[in-house]
């Protein structure tokens, strides 16, 4: 059976191809820069709550 995406399955992820949390704010941040939108849904699609996504987009 599939597990579902979560944040510490998405993070486990980046950690395994040697992002640091440096490089991850980074990619968070433009992320957010160049696909606000489609950031918000990808936040969401990780199983984030409302508050919780709204606090990571305003870094």
């Amino acid at each position: 059976m599939e597990k579902q995406m979560n944040v510490e399955r998405w993070v486990e992820l980046f950690r395994e191809i040697g992002l640091d949390d440096a490089t991850m704010r980074r990619w968070h941040a433009l992320f957010e820069e160049r696909y606000p939108d489609a950031h918000r849904e990808f936040l969401g699609w990780l199983g984030l709550p409302p508050g919780r996504i709204e606090e990571i987009r305003k870094g």
